[in-house]
C-alpha cells in the first residue's frame, strides 16, 4: 500500500513512525514533513493547502491512502476532495470538520443531544460581548470561534483580562477565527483528552492522555499547542470513561449521523472532570499533538487497521491491543514560543537516543547536510515509556539532558499530577 501522510508536526512523526511497521505498507510519502520524517519516508514539497496540487501528485504516484494529520486542511474539508478524486482517505468531512472548525456549531449540538458542557452565549458583535462578560463577572472563559492554532482561547481570572481577550478577538488577533466569539462559564475541574476512532456509526475509545498547555511550570504562562502529554491520565477512571462514553462520545456520534454528516476520523474530546463528573470543552477532529506521540509509543496492533477501518465505513472487529506502560511526551520549544522565536539554531544531540522505550519524535527542524536545525516554535518531541508514569518522566527527562539546544527550553514537570499520586499512592478523586 502506497499512502501519503499530510502534516510536519511531532503528530505527524509519530503516526509516520507508527505506519511504517504496518506490513501493509510498500511506500510512505509525507507532505511536507519534517527533520525526523526524512529518515523513514520520503519528504514531498507540497503546498499542503493546494487540494488540486495533492491529489495530482497522489495520482501521478498511484497513492492508495491519504491521512490527513492537521487541523486546518481537515476544516478545509481535504478530506472530501481526496475521496471525490476516488482515493481512501482518514479525515472527516468538511460538515463533519465543524466540530472543530467552530465551536459555536459544537456547542449547539451538546443543546441538542444533551451533552454537559459549560454554560455559554455567541457574539458576534464587540459591544453586547463585553455586556455580557460585565454581567457574569470572572473567571470566565473567551474563545474565538474558529481555528487559531491553539491560542484563541483566554481563561480570564479578573474581569480587565476578559475584556482584553473579546477585544482582541474583535480587533483581528485571531483572524476570520474571532470573527465571532464564545463567552463559556468557568469549569473548576482536572482537565483530559479522550480520542474516539470513528467510521461514522460505530467508534473505539483508545486510551485517555492528558496534555500541558501552559508554557511554563506549574502551569503558568500563556496557553500553547502543547508542551507535553502523558496516557494513561489517572483522572480518567473507569467510571469517568464509561460516563465519558456514554454522555459525550455515544451521542456526539449519534446525533452527527443523524444531521447526515456522519463523522468518520478521529473524535478528540478536551475534557474537564468535574465534581458532577465529565464535561466537554471542546471537540477537535483530528489527533491531538503531543498527545497522538504518546498513543502512538503505547499502541501494539497496526495503526493502519484503525485509520482504514475509519476511512473505509466499517471499524467491525478491529480491537486495537495497548501496552501496558505508561507513555510520556516532553516539548522542546524555542525561546519565545509561543511569541516570536527565531529559526535555524543548530541542534546537537537529538540523534541516536531512540530505543526500545524511548523515541525522539521531531517537529519543527529541518536538516542542512548533517545539521538539524530548529524551523519553528515546537521543535521536538522526546517520548519514553515505563512502568509508571515518574518512570517515563524520568527516562525523558535523562535523554533531554543529553541534547545541546541552548535556544531551546521545555517545562520541567511534565506529568506532575500523576507522579504527585503515584507517590502518594492516591488515586484520583473528585
Amino acid at each position: 500500500m502506497r499512502i501519503l501522510l499530510i502534516g510536519s508536526g511531532g503528530r505527524e512523526h509519530a503516526l509516520a513512525w507508527k505506519m511504517v511497521q504496518s506490513p501493509r505498507l510498500d511506500k510512505l510519502f509525507v507532505a511536507p514533513g519534517n527533520g525526523g520524517t526524512a529518515t523513514i519516508a520520503e519528504n514531498v514539497a507540497l503546498d499542503i493547502t493546494d487540494h488540486a496540487a495533492i491529489i495530482a501528485f497522489a495520482k501521478a504516484q498511484g497513492i492508495d491512502f491519504v491521512v490527513i494529520g492537521p487541523d486546518a486542511q481537515v476544516v478545509a474539508g481535504l478530506g472530501d476532495d481526496v475521496r471525490a478524486a476516488g482515493i481512501d482517505c482518514f479525515g472527516p468531512s468538511k460538515a463533519a470538520a465543524q466540530l472543530e472548525g467552530s465551536k459555536g456549531f459544537t456547542k449547539a449540538l451538546c443543546d441538542e443531544m444533551g451533552i454537559p458542557t459549560a454554560a455559554y452565549a455567541r457574539f458576534s458583535e464587540e459591544v453586547p460581548a463585553l455586556a455580557y462578560v460585565r454581567a457574569q463577572g470572572a473567571p470566565i472563559v473567551i474563545k474565538a470561534d474558529g481555528l487559531a492554532a491553539g491560542k484563541g482561547v483566554t481563561v480570564a481570572m479578573t474581569l480587565a483580562d476578559a475584556e482584553a481577550a473579546v477585544s482582541d478577538c474583535f480587533a483581528g488577533a485571531f483572524g476570520a477565527a474571532g470573527a465571532e466569539v464564545v463567552i463559556e462559564e468557568f469549569l473548576v475541574g482536572e482537565e483530559a483528552s479522550l480520542f474516539a476512532i470513528c467510521d461514522g456509526e460505530r467508534f473505539i475509545i483508545l486510551p485517555s492522555a492528558q496534555d500541558h498547555k501552559q508554557a511554563f511550570d506549574g502551569d503558568k504562562g500563556p496557553n500553547t499547542g502543547g508542551m507535553g502529554a502523558y496516557s494513561p491520565a489517572p483522572v480518567m477512571t473507569p467510571e469517568m470513561l464509561e460516563r465519558t462514553r456514554r454522555e459525550i462520545i455515544e451521542p456526539t456520534v449519534r446525533g452527527m449521523a443523524a444531521r447526515g454528516t456522519p463523522f468518520a476520523g478521529v473524535l478528540f474530546a478536551g475534557l474537564m472532570i468535574t465534581q458532577d463528573g465529565p464535561k466537554l470543552i471542546e471537540y477537535n477532529a483530528r489527533f491531538g499533538d503531543p498527545e497522538c506521540q504518546v498513543l502512538m509509543l503505547r499502541l501494539k496492533s497496526d495503526v493502519l487497521d484503525l485509520l482504514l477501518g475509519a476511512a473505509k465505513g466499517d471499524l467491525s472487529g478491529v480491537v486495537p491491543e495497548w501496552r501496558d506502560e505508561a507513555a510520556l511526551t516532553v516539548v522542546l520549544a524555542t525561546e519565545g514560543y509561543p511569541g516570536s522565536y527565531g529559526k535555524g539554531s543548530e541542534i546537537k544531540g537529538a540523534e541516536g537516543l531512540d530505543s526500545d522505550v524511548l523515541q525522539v519524535f521531531h517537529a519543527a527542524t529541518k536538516r542542512d547536510g548533517n545539521k538539524l536545525l530548529a524551523n519553528g516554535g515546537r521543535v521536538l518531541n522526546i517520548t519514553a515509556l515505563g512502568k509508571t508514569v515518574a518512570e517515563a518522566q524520568d527516562r525523558a527527562y535523562a535523554a533531554i539532558a543529553q541534547i545541546d539546544w541552548p535556544e531551546g527550553f521545555r517545562r520541567r514537570d511534565i506529568g506532575w499530577r500523576a507522579v504527585a499520586r503515584e507517590k502518594a499512592g492516591t488515586s484520583y478523586k473528585p
